[in-house]
């Protein structure tokens, strides 16, 4: 697969749920961080979307909305007015005067990512996507937003799944497309992406994750002197080429250890390391790892791991004996 496949893959998105909010006359609601991806999609009227410090953003007909991590944030019939306290909830939300017709309505709600991997969308893009139905030139993604739109207006068979369905849609055609929208894109794997020849060194690493690179030779795939590759790879990546092989290596060994099945050492060989010591004791996550470097250890491990809730990566059933510990090497 490609590197934005490999990492839906790992996130295996879908809807949780979506629920519709109305407002009407004046009002406002602040709710605070909750880490899970939120959305909106307004579908008549305005509002003003405020994330953490920054100025109200103005949300009008047709706009769509993707906050990663869900950071603090208020929302708001205009600039200034009082906010009260809200917690998220799956039903439905009323704003402001309770009687009569709302001014406003929107579809809000939540996806669930794979909470071992969740970390990887933070990563990979702004704090807010805010898509724009004026400006007119997003494409496939104001079709998505047509038909959710279209779908909420009407009471059909399947109403449910069909929503749920194109909400997921939705948020693989964010990450695919990560030129939309108004803010920056971050360093990262979305940014290489963009590169063409960050592009073919990255493709190529996530293709054979298991081979032995060098910077030396994905600069010659770049077609770039190995300092230019490298100063050009650790500035739109925001690591070195090796560090970031790591870090891919890494993040897959602790998906394939949370989901089990699979013994140590089969899965250091996929993914281009080689260990032969029995571990006793859980280890440190990967992401506390440096750059990338088991020691070769002298025996062979029969047992699997299993990664508990806290995110710890453990072995499983297991005789007790003395701690090992892990050294660095070059990754390979």
């Amino acid at each position: 697969m490609d590197p934005f496949s490999d990492v839906i893959a790992l996130l295996r998105p879908h809807a949780v749920f979506s629920k519709p909010i109305t407002g009407k006359g004046e009002w406002g609601v602040r709710y605070p961080a909750y880490g899970a991806p939120g959305f909106a999609i307004v579908l008549t009227g305005q509002c003003w979307l405020a994330v953490e410090k920054d100025d109200p953003v103005q949300l009008s007909r047709g706009d769509f909305v993707l906050l990663p991590s869900s950071p603090a944030f208020e929302m708001l019939s205009h600039p200034g007015a009082r906010c009260i306290a809200g917690q998220p909830t799956a039903t439905d939300l009323r704003h402001g005067d309770p009687d009569g017709e709302p001014d406003f309505r929107m579809l809000g709600g939540s996806f669930r990512l794979n909470p071992v991997n969740a970390p990887l969308l933070v990563s990979l893009l702004p704090k807010m996507i805010h898509v724009r139905a004026a400006e007119g030139n997003t494409g496939r993604l104001a079709g998505i937003i047509d038909l959710i739109m279209e779908e909420c207006a009407a009471e059909r068979p399947g109403r449910e799944m069909i929503l749920e369905r194109l909400l997921e849609v939705l948020l693989m055609e964010c990450l695919r497309r990560p030129g939309v929208g108004t803010a920056p894109l971050p360093a990262g794997l979305l940014s290489g992406m963009q590169d063409a020849a960050l592009a073919r060194v990255l493709s190529a690493m996530h293709a054979d994750i298991s081979a032995g690179w060098t910077v030396a030779g994905l600069a010659k795939l770049a077609g770039m002197s190995r300092s230019a590759f490298a100063a050009r790879f650790s500035g739109t990546i925001s690591c070195a080429p090796m560090e970031y092989l790591v870090r891919w290596r890494m993040t897959l060994a602790k998906d394939t250890l949370s989901r089990g099945g699979k013994s140590l050492d089969r899965l250091a060989e996929e993914i281009g390391y080689r260990i032969r010591q029995r571990l006793q004791h859980r280890f440190s996550p990967p992401r506390r790892l440096r750059a990338g470097r088991l020691r070769p250890l002298p025996h062979r491990c029969p047992a699997s791991l299993k990664v508990s809730a806290n995110g710890k990566i453990q072995p499983i059933a297991l005789p007790p004996r003395k701690s090992v510990s892990l050294r660095a090497q070059s990754a390979k």
